[in-house]
């Protein structure tokens, strides 16, 4: 089971989700408070379990309402996620993976880790 790592930043507070390896799977933004950082934890446990995987890698990619998962390419030429709740927030992101496969692997680590995973403070 993973766990949400709450942690003080400059400027508020924001989260990682670990898998049980300790690894760093998705980020968040920097709240401004811990019940602003506690209400985006929520929200990633409960959407990314039901969340479709948008492929934007690939031409011509299917698009799905929100919630989803959006696989893409960054500047770097790496592939990233973002997780979008229902009303199309970004919730969560992902670090940078070398191939589609390990993105999309990170994608479904936060789908199994997030709904159950554990909340604790830096």
């Amino acid at each position: 089971m993973g766990k949400f790592v709450i942690k003080t930043a400059k400027t508020g507070v924001k989260f990682d989700l670990k898998a049980n390896n300790g690894q760093v799977i998705a980020s968040s933004q920097v709240y401004k408070s811990m019940k602003t950082c506690l209400n985006g934890i929520a929200s990633v446990a409960k959407n990314a379990a039901i969340a479709a995987v948008e492929n934007q890698t690939v031409e011509g990619y299917e698009t799905f309402k929100h919630p989803k998962f959006e696989v893409y390419k960054d500047k770097a030429d790496q592939f990233r996620f973002r997780l979008k709740a229902k009303n199309g927030q970004i919730i969560a992101v992902s670090e940078d993976y070398t191939t589609l496969r390990k993105c999309l692997n990170g994608v479904a680590s936060v789908q199994k880790n997030a709904p159950d995973a554990s909340v604790e403070e830096a």
